[in-house]
């Protein structure tokens, strides 16, 4: 490279390409590489419970018309094909629910596009499981940063979607890294992966949850995967696609803030940031669950002795879940269901034949959603107020303040493991689901991870 070229590269982006070089080498904290274990289990049992689910359905029967190398699998089934091809499919799995992770600040789902790219790509490669985690942390460091640096609300409420940008990004850092790019290969990486960049939030009308499954998991995967494969094979491209003319931040965001992709790297990991959800619901619906069943709980509430529930979150909550067809993400339905029931489960929550159900109906007629003023102005931290007046007069109230999974309020290893093996188990069996949870957590002893296939597959 000659000097002139080097001039030209801004220090955003020579921070990020180093930083993308070294994670492949570079040892994790002990809480980091903890924390992405969770993230890594709790993805991958999306994967397997999604693969039964119509999005996932839709996914696999497609990918499996298109034959390719067989270099992956697509999980959940028997289908063996290219990296690409699997990430795309096992990205759909992954978001064909509502449990997968998320991470506020970005208004990303990392997992469901960071996850299956680097899972696709390990294996392809065979690569052994500390270099999947390092490089399933990098990816969320990248992805992230990457729709901070957009403001994330600002270009969601441009009609843009937050959710195809940054997992996209982390994508393909995740599998740029396992595929051994250099720093120059690091700067074409993301120049590709811009010039992939698409997504607009339309999704939010998707009634099926099969365009919303592609856009959110799906895309990010299979183009995060596409970059770093053609760059890997030797494609050369724009060497600072976030400075200069016509760059990516000229091109989106009002007002963007480019420094945001290198800050604190190596400091500040984005995977500590990230949340997993203890129900199996879309994320605006965990605060309030959360705090019915604590009131449940203390008060030993049953659902004949309701008269009235309020359910207040912000707005931009309260319209993403405000009566919906499909029952994961309809914030009135998943509270009639937990009064009835006194908790929600994966089933409850995916039972679509009780969303007509008479005692379901008449409950979710007594459940009212409003979206608060005081909470949109903290949306990021998703807390969520119920009250509930009881039939004999009580009036019962509880503020979610940290919803459970988030970082101030975190879920155990315990509870990840047994979320993973609930999902999982129904799908895989019982024996091999155990096996699928205790090979994830023991996967830095893992020194190929094609040897995981057998039990991905179903």
């Amino acid at each position: 490279m000659s000097k002139k070229t080097a001039t030209k590269i801004s220090p955003v982006m020579q921070k990020l390409s180093a930083y993308i070089v070294a994670a492949r080498r570079k040892a994790l904290p002990s809480a980091v590489v903890e924390k992405t274990k969770h993230h890594v289990l709790d993805t991958i049992a999306a994967m397997v419970s999604g693969s039964r689910l119509l999005p996932g359905r839709s996914a696999i029967s497609y990918v499996k018309t298109l034959g390719g190398a067989r270099q992956s699998c697509v999980i959940g089934s028997r289908i063996v094909t290219s990296a690409a091809n699997a990430a795309l499919a096992n990205g759909m799995l992954a978001h064909a629910d509502e449990t997968d992770d998320s991470h506020a600040p970005s208004l990303t789902h990392p997992g469901c596009g960071i996850v299956p790219a680097a899972l696709a790509v390990g294996e392809r490669e065979g690569c052994n499981g500390v270099a999947l985690l390092r490089a399933v942390a990098l990816g969320y460091d990248v992805g992230c940063r990457l729709t901070m640096a957009l403001a994330p609300y600002e270009f969601l409420a441009d009609g843009h979607s937050t959710h195809g940008f940054g997992p996209m990004f982390g994508a393909a850092a995740a599998a740029g890294a396992l595929c051994g790019v250099n720093e120059r290969q690091a700067r074409h990486l993301l120049s590709f992966a811009a010039q992939q960049a698409a997504g607009i939030s339309c999704w939010v009308r998707d009634e099926d949850h099969i365009e919303k499954a592609f856009d959110f998991g799906g895309m990010p995967a299979h183009h995060g995967v596409t970059a770093a494969s053609m760059v890997a094979h030797g494609f050369t491209g724009v060497d600072d696609v976030f400075s200069g003319e016509r760059n990516f931040f000229v091109a989106y965001g009002r007002a963007p803030k480019p420094a945001e992709l290198a800050r604190e790297l190596g400091i500040t990991y984005e995977i500590m940031n990230t949340n997993i959800k203890r129900w199996s619901v879309g994320s605006p619906i965990q605060a309030p669950l959360d705090a019915l069943f604590e009131l449940i709980r203390a008060h030993d509430i049953k659902g004949e002795q309701v008269e009235k529930v309020v359910v207040r979150v912000s707005h931009h909550s309260a319209n993403t879940v405000n009566n919906r067809s499909m029952p994961d993400i309809c914030m009135q339905h998943m509270c009639a269901v937990m009064l009835l029931d006194g908790t929600a489960t994966f089933q409850s929550s995916h039972d679509v034949k009780r969303m007509r159900e008479r005692k379901v109906l008449a409950m979710r007629s007594r459940v009212e959603l409003l979206g608060d003023d005081a909470l949109q102005k903290i949306v990021q931290k998703r807390q969520g107020i119920v009250e509930i007046k009881m039939r004999d007069g009580r009036q019962l109230r509880h503020h979610t303040l940290a919803v459970r999974g988030t970082r101030a309020n975190p879920m155990t290893r315990a509870e990840i493991d047994a979320k993973s093996y609930d999902l999982m188990a129904p799908v895989l069996g019982k024996a091999r689901a155990r096996r699928l949870c205790d090979s994830i957590w023991n996967i830095e002893k893992l020194a190929d991870m094609r040897k995981l296939r057998p039990l991905l597959q179903a």
